[in-house]
């Protein structure tokens, strides 16, 4: 497994990783076009945003990352809970000395990933911040030493 930052030509691959997720969730509101989402993944990779993980030749995964601000981790279903996004995470925290994200309340596997790996909740919200509107909490990493 290696990571390395997006390319444009790993938009494609990006896209059926975010919508593996996305496009088959039940209580996940469809908010943005497939048309959208490509936009936004573009701007993304464009800023440098984004790594991507490979496994055997292939984006296996991704991470969105500005700063301290970790705004999207997505692992390709059929290759969830094999260390993948772990790897994506220590690579975020290896650059960072703090990480925030805001989880979606009813993503109890995010919630559980992220705690496993040194989060804390330190605030909720009615959704008013977030393209759903849903419920969502805030996480963060406050380093080595303090939580990870």
């Amino acid at each position: 497994m290696r990571t390395a930052r997006a390319r444009v030509w790993h938009l494609p691959r990006l896209a059926v990783i975010l919508w593996g997720f996305t496009r088959v969730t039940p209580w996940l509101p469809q908010v943005r076009s497939r048309r959208e989402d490509l936009r936004v993944l573009a701007r993304v990779i464009w800023r440098g945003w984004v790594r991507v993980i490979h496994q055997n030749g292939r984006v296996a995964g991704f991470c969105v990352r500005d700063g301290e601000v970790l705004h999207a981790l997505y692992v390709h279903p059929a290759l969830r809970g094999g260390g993948l996004g772990r790897v994506l995470l220590s690579e975020a925290k290896s650059e960072a000395g703090v990480l925030r994200l805001w989880v979606l309340e009813a993503n109890a596997a995010a919630l559980r990933f992220y705690a496993r790996h040194g989060f804390a909740e330190v605030a909720r919200s009615v959704g008013l911040g977030n393209d759903e509107g849903l419920p969502d909490i805030l996480m963060v990493w406050f380093g080595e030493g303090e939580g990870a």
